[in-house]
């Protein structure tokens, strides 16, 4: 399955992408992350030639949750696990990442000082790998005691989803929230039913991987702290997506990038600035002169395999 992957959308590149496509039919769009804007995607609509066809995931959602109280109920009681885990992991990696500050700040003095800040970021990676199993296997225990593929409500919203999707010449994946973006994809078990190209583009590019990193140096209330916060369709494996990298990173630290490099190798950080576009290959792998993030703390362009 092809999948592109585009910069923010703010200087829209989405017509020409489809264009190079020569599109021939419906496209199928998800704007679920925009929330109770989901329908107002006039502008969308004008770059896909008006061949848009949403498929209205955050409505079909809160269908569910007005006539199917069970679901909804069990569904926000494991929200509020998710959150409490979340929130204890935050604390934990506040404590490790201090640690590979503090280490870092030291400076060389030897190899065992070296050896000493790599195992102080192989704890980080380790925890976040602990974070992700943690919340992959809550909402993993979710889905099978509430079974949602039996529930008849969801089992036709899910029929009718497959249905728009299997006479779709594309999928057009937007951004805005991530985690409503990302629930609604899992509850409607889009993944299986996605063979034609997939264009995403900031939450919806982080939405595709395994990983899903919240990340912001630029925040108001000063950098915070990248966290891993769970997984997207996985449709694209061992990279993290990074939307506004440059409005929300800061690039120019260079120490500061090669340890956020480094926490997250062999997972490979894509830049998706404006004007963005990464054509993946059928295994998913990201094409030559992709923008990304190397151990070093440097931007860069992949080199060819």
């Amino acid at each position: 399955m092809k999948v592109i992957l585009l910069g923010p959308q703010r200087r829209p590149t989405l017509d020409a992408v489809a264009a190079s496509l020569a599109l021939d039919g419906p496209v199928a769009t998800i704007t679920a992350g925009w929330q109770e804007r989901e329908s107002a995607d006039s502008e969308l609509s004008e770059l896909l030639d008006g061949r848009d066809v949403n498929l209205t995931l955050y409505q079909r959602w809160l269908d569910v949750q007005e006539r199917d109280p069970e679901f909804a109920t069990a569904e926000r009681l494991t929200r509020d696990v998710l959150d409490d885990v979340q929130e204890i992991y935050l604390l934990r990696l506040d404590h490790a990442l201090r640690a590979v500050d503090e280490i870092s700040r030291l400076g060389d003095n030897g190899s065992y000082r070296a050896d000493e800040l790599t195992e102080a970021i192989a704890a980080v990676r380790e925890l976040d790998a602990t974070h992700l199993r943690r919340v992959n296997g809550i909402r993993g225990e979710f889905y099978a005691r509430l079974q949602p593929h039996r529930r008849p409500l969801v089992a036709e919203h899910r029929a009718e989803i497959e249905r728009l999707l299997g006479e779709a010449v594309a999928v057009v994946i937007a951004g805005g929230h991530v985690g409503v973006l990302t629930d609604t994809l899992h509850l409607f078990n889009v993944a299986p039913f996605l063979r034609s190209p997939v264009i995403a583009w900031s939450a919806g590019a982080m939405a595709l991987t395994d990983r899903i990193l919240l990340f912001h140096d630029r925040a108001p209330q000063g950098p915070g702290r990248p966290e891993v916060y769970g997984a997207g369709l996985s449709v694209l494996r061992n990279l993290v997506a990074l939307p506004h990298a440059r409005a929300r990173l800061l690039l120019d630290d260079v120490p500061r990038m090669a340890l956020f490099a480094r926490r997250l190798a062999p997972v490979l950080p894509v830049l998706l600035e404006n004007g963005a576009r990464v054509d993946t290959g059928t295994d998913g792998a990201c094409p030559a002169g992709t923008m990304v993030l190397a151990e070093d703390g440097r931007v860069t362009a992949l080199a060819a395999r």
